[in-house]
């Protein structure tokens, strides 16, 4: 059944696309076969980060009309929040970005966060593989924004965007110890709004310590992404960005990153909280580092 799937996908049959996501999503009999058998891809994921409330939905629909105008071909992951019922997203990618949803050059799909901390869904990287066997030029993915634990996305993305407001300002003295680290460029969305270019100097300033850390400087770029402007730059700059990470150590690193989260999800399939607790509920008071030594 893989095969055929795995055909479909790469020629472009978004029909069969949507299907083996919901395959992967689910953990369907077979869908490890497909994953072993996915063809290596150099299609770059672009991550879209950042608090809640700063235009993150706005920009990734800004910068889809963006690349389409390019003549490029867009795949779209958005995560949402779960939903505390049924583990299902919250918010919909057609009431989001429903001018791209039977666009010819365009896929979209949302994505429950289904509890994970880290703003992104549990199978992303795997989800994230099968959409870059697709005959997509760049994929972008949306995280929640969820705080400092959302720094997953580095994880997963070759270049990282993190999105900001101009109030942010005592925000992003919180962010230091998260988000700040994890950016390969800013974004000042809303930057019409009072006090923008403040803002922007004191995030250069905030960012100076960085500089020994990277290669290149931190792009930083004001947008306004409900008017479209500043749009056009930000996709220059990621393409920038893309462009010099190609032969870069952190090419290597990310692979490692994938490859680290894989390995510790697949070595703990059999093993959850509900039937520790069991087996913790029938032993009474243990001591837990013998009782874990079952499972090393």
């Amino acid at each position: 059944m893989w095969e055929e799937l795995l055909q479909d996908i790469q020629s472009g049959n978004t029909k069969s696309l949507a299907r083996t996501i919901s395959l992967v999503e689910n953990e369907m009999e077979g869908y490890r076969s497909l994953l072993e058998n996915l063809p290596a891809s150099s299609t770059k994921i672009i991550g879209i980060t950042g608090p809640p409330g700063a235009g993150k939905s706005t920009l990734v629909d800004a910068l889809i009309g963006e690349m389409v105008a390019r003549n490029k071909k867009v795949g779209v992951l958005c995560v949402d929040p779960s939903s505390p019922f049924n583990l299902g997203a919250l918010l919909g990618d057609r009431i989001r970005m429903s001018e791209w949803y039977n666009h010819p050059n365009v896929f979209i799909r949302s994505l429950a966060t289904r509890g994970s901390l880290g703003g992104l869904h549990p199978n992303i990287i795997e989800i994230a593989d099968v959409m870059k066997a697709a005959d997509f030029d760049h994929i972008l993915i949306e995280t929640v924004g969820v705080g400092q634990s959302e720094i997953e996305i580095t994880g997963l993305a070759d270049t990282t965007v993190v999105v900001v407001v101009p109030e942010a300002g005592d925000e992003v003295q919180t962010m230091k110890a998260g988000l700040m680290e994890i950016a390969d460029i800013f974004v000042v969305n809303k930057s019409d709004r009072p006090d923008a270019d403040i803002f922007v100097k004191n995030l250069r300033l905030m960012l100076a310590p960085a500089f020994h850390k990277t290669s290149s400087e931190i792009a930083i770029v004001k947008t306004i992404a409900s008017q479209k402007e500043g749009v056009g730059e930000l996709f220059d700059k990621i393409m920038q960005h893309q462009h010099t990470i190609q032969h870069a150590d952190r090419k290597y690193w990310l692979l490692a990153e994938k490859a680290y989260h894989l390995i510790q999800q697949y070595r703990m399939r059999d093993i959850n909280k509900a039937g520790l607790k069991k087996e913790l509920e029938g032993l009474g008071d243990t001591n837990l580092y013998q009782f874990i030594k079952r499972y090393m």
